[in-house]
């Protein structure tokens, strides 16, 4: 990771998750958890295969903007339906609503503590 924090990245992908109205962010702290892919997942949904994505474009422009961090990997772009996004230490999924609701993705890491980000609309 560069020169910022791991809660600088997170707070930087919640903020543009918000800037594009994305819903039910949580964040999942999984550096308790042996064989763990990364330390956090960030995962929220938005109603739309082109929300989907824009929020995606935001997050990436964001985190290269404030912390000059390029994304490591992306996937699902083309169809917008899930796409995960890995900054290494923090991954993140934005789920078109009803995939959300299909895989709840938080219930397989149902241990690990959570955090909900609440924002006015």
């Amino acid at each position: 990771m560069g020169k910022f924090t791991e809660t600088e990245l997170i707070d930087t992908i919640v903020g543009a998750i918000e800037d594009k109205k994305g819903k039910n962010i949580v964040s999942l702290d999984l550096s308790g958890f042996d064989g763990a892919i990364c330390s956090h997942f960030i995962v929220c949904n938005a109603d739309s295969t082109a929300q989907v994505v824009a929020i995606a474009d935001g997050i990436e422009e964001s985190v290269l903007e404030k912390l000059g961090e390029k994304v490591w990997r992306v996937e699902g772009q083309q169809t917008g339906l899930w796409v995960a996004m890995d900054y290494v230490d923090v991954v993140v999924h934005i789920f078109q609503t009803d995939l959300r609701d299909f895989y709840k993705l938080e219930d397989l890491w149902a241990d690990a503590p959570m955090k909900r980000y609440e924002y006015e609309e």
